[in-house]
């Protein structure tokens, strides 16, 4: 697995009137009547999507296989003074040192208010091995005091890369030694034209210096919106596709009723069904499946191993749920609306090399819009948001059957598992020597 960056900066303390102060801010200039995390989530691909591909303009890049955060620059316009955050998706805010963001047109005034969003990576050198963290920027909600959630990808990539990235570039490149003192290194992610996926999969990824896990095909004729955007479509080979559940152990009892420590316990995946903090609510969904010599690993590492966001995949072969990793940068596991969504995704997945077939068409597709776009009156708007797309249900159910059939059963486990007196809740914390 890739190394996961630990992420830098002061973390700002919970409920301090600093924190409170930018949460608002944050709401405030994304025009929201909330302070949560803004940021937008993808949904899994599935075959029906790939008509989708057909219908509307995408752009598709690889999806990094790092931590997801947004980057915040504060800039006080009576003092020029600049401050630097970032915010993971636990919303939490970390103040950064040793970064600075020109003004596009006036380099010699900061850049005002924005708020980008990217994804953190270590990057390793194959021939040194050398570790370099970088923030990959991949859009924007708020550029220079200007709010541009509204507007298409199209429009927000340029700002991003023109407003946001090249005066950046421009200072680092005429004053090199300005990055010893940044806590990473800031670049744009390039995006492709749907149709030129075989790109990516061919020149992108053979030369990444971090880990990749699929695509990301993001609509170029819609906003912005945070939280979950059904425009935006997370893809994986269906093999991968992968779930975040909590972790919950559960021991064998003794004769005595009492829990039997010393034994390999049940590995059970709680799926998070809504609430935040100690209201947050989870019920039993499944078990992992986990080897001897794979448990004896995990207690050596003395690590907390209960009641953690744990990320699986679903093992076709031994149908049965395989651990990932541990998800430390998520304050919570997929929402079962999510999950459901996901398991469809591993019925009806899309291989890559469907992917690349479809190709042909959606340049087809893509050129034939441009065309009529181009035979609109001039009054008309060239960026609207798209209807829906014409369903071809008879195509698609054929296509949904024919992959069913081909897979092997998934057999979700979905009985009930009645609660248990000896999970972390009851006993010590510390057994033999490791943390529950």
């Amino acid at each position: 697995m890739p190394r996961i960056p630990d992420l830098p900066g002061d973390v700002v303390p919970r409920n301090s009137d600093q924190e409170r102060w930018l949460k608002s801010h944050v709401a405030q200039m994304c025009q929201l009547e909330h302070d949560r995390f803004p940021g937008s989530q993808p949904i899994s691909f599935s075959v029906s999507d790939l008509e989708r591909l057909e219908e509307q303009d995408y752009w598709v890049c690889e999806k990094s296989d790092g931590v997801r955060v947004l980057f915040l620059i504060c800039t006080n316009l009576q003092t020029n003074d600049q401050a630097v955050f970032l915010i993971d998706r636990h919303n939490t805010y970390r103040q950064l040192s040793g970064l600075y963001f020109p003004h596009h047109e006036f380099p010699d005034r900061p850049l005002r208010n924005t708020l980008v969003d990217g994804e953190l990576v270590v990057d390793v050198d194959s021939k040194t091995q050398k570790e370099t963290i970088r923030m990959l920027a991949f859009d924007c909600l708020v550029v220079d005091d200007q709010n541009v959630m509204s507007r298409t990808l199209d429009k927000r990539y340029g700002r991003l890369r023109d407003w946001f990235y090249k005066p950046y570039a421009k200072m680092i490149k005429d004053h090199p030694h300005m990055l010893q003192n940044q806590p990473f290194e800031i670049m744009v992610k390039e995006i492709n034209f749907s149709y030129h996926v075989d790109k990516v999969f061919n020149v992108d990824i053979p030369h990444l210096q971090h880990g990749n896990d699929g695509l990301i095909y993001t609509c170029v004729n819609t906003p912005y919106t945070p939280g979950t955007d059904k425009n935006i479509l997370k893809w994986k080979p269906p093999e991968e596709n992968s779930i975040d559940f909590k972790l919950v152990l559960r021991f064998p009892p003794t004769p005595s009723r009492e829990a039997d420590f010393e034994q390999k316990p049940i590995f059970v995946l709680h799926v998070w069904t809504g609430g935040e903090g100690p209201a947050a609510k989870y019920e039993p969904f499944d078990v992992l499946y986990v080897e001897d010599a794979e448990w004896e690993k995990m207690k050596s590492t003395g690590e907390q191993i209960d009641d953690r966001i744990v990320e699986v995949h679903w093992d076709l072969e031994g149908e049965r749920w395989r651990m990932m990793r541990f998800r430390n940068d998520k304050p919570h596991g997929n929402h079962r609306s999510v999950v459901d969504k996901i398991i469809q995704s591993i019925a009806d997945g899309v291989q890559k090399d469907e992917l690349l077939a479809r190709s042909a068409k959606i340049r087809n597709n893509w050129k034939a819009r441009q065309g009529q776009q181009a035979q609109q009156p001039p009054t008309a708007t060239r960026h609207t948001l798209p209807s829906q797309p014409q369903a071809r249900p008879d195509a698609t159910k054929q296509i949904v059957a024919d992959k069913r059939s081909s897979l092997p059963a998934l057999d979700m486990r979905y009985g009930p598992i009645a609660p248990s007196s000896v999970s972390k809740v009851a006993g010590p914390t510390v057994i033999a020597g490791m943390n529950r």
